[in-house]
């Protein structure tokens, strides 16, 4: 549902918004819609995918494992240098590989079953405290992706500069934040999946950690050019995190994913969850339930 809706406010304002006003694209109207909408399938779509197949595997019927295996093999092609490039956003016929395999993901999930939906899980609060500041922190970004400013909304249009013209480091004038997909966006997207599939048993979960600290380093690198370098505060950015790379962020990342991994994403063992089932019902006038 995430996805569906992205992909669709990204084809809406890269189809109706001209080349010059948008991102490293040069296609317009309807193809520059369509064009968009394949880059974003990959990138960071395939990435949602590989977790999402990750997670739905085991419930699978045999036959059509051997199918998420390719699906994923698909998807892992966002990783080869130059697939996605933020230089240049048109889609390539290279970008098709991984969009074909998030489309086979996004089938296989009607045939998986047995899949738990637990109504709480230890961290929910956590869960959805993150998610709501980081969903505040993204409001210029959800807005620019459908072509708009937040300038004369009330309260976040004083909190956030997204219309205001600036030129940062010598860069030609802009508006400070720009129309179209940004990714910071994206680290939201990938942080959300992890939040949401970290919920359910999966065999991902370091994956799931990785997810979200990475997803948290484009966030925090995103905002802080737009909204305080770019307001003349600090000459000092957060280096990007899109690539890895021998950065402070990527630094952060790596070190980030073992605690997020060990104190809340960590699954607890088939053995460990026996062990305590028998202990519940040796304990006299224990509830199951």
């Amino acid at each position: 549902m995430l996805l569906a809706a992205i992909a669709g406010a990204v084809f809406v304002t890269y189809a109706r918004l001209p080349a010059d006003q948008l991102y490293h694209v040069s296609d317009n109207g309807l193809r520059g819609g369509l064009s968009r909408v394949v880059v974003e399938l990959n990138f960071p779509d395939a990435l949602v995918a590989l977790a999402v197949l990750g997670v739905i595997a085991p419930a699978l019927p045999r036959p059509l494992r051997l199918l998420a295996i390719i699906a994923a093999a698909l998807c892992a092609v966002v990783l080869m240098p130059g697939v996605v490039s933020q230089s240049n956003l048109d889609a390539k016929w290279i970008n098709a590989v991984p969009a074909l395999g998030v489309a086979l993901a996004f089938a296989l999930t009607f045939f998986a079953r047995g899949l738990p939906s637990p109504r709480r899980v230890l961290g929910d609060r956590a869960r959805i405290g993150l998610a709501a500041v980081l969903v505040l922190v993204a409001a210029p970004w959800i807005a620019a992706e459908l072509g708009f400013y937040l300038d004369g909304v009330p309260v976040l249009g004083w909190i956030f500069q997204t219309g205001k013209i600036v030129s940062y480091g010598g860069n030609v004038p802009h508006p400070a934040v720009h129309h179209g997909v940004h990714h910071g966006l994206q680290g939201l997207l990938l942080v959300a999946t992890a939040l949401l599939l970290s919920r359910v048993p999966n065999r991902v979960s370091l994956f799931l950690a990785l997810m979200l600290a990475y997803g948290l380093g484009n966030i925090a690198n995103d905002d802080w050019l737009e909204q305080v370098a770019e307001r003349g505060w600090t000459s000092w950015t957060i280096p990007s995190a899109l690539e890895p790379g021998a950065t402070w962020t990527w630094l952060a990342v790596l070190l980030a994913t073992p605690p997020i991994w060990a104190l809340w994403f960590r699954q607890r063992r088939v053995s460990e969850i026996v062990m305590d089932l028998d202990g519940a019902r040796r304990a006299p006038g224990r509830n199951l339930s």
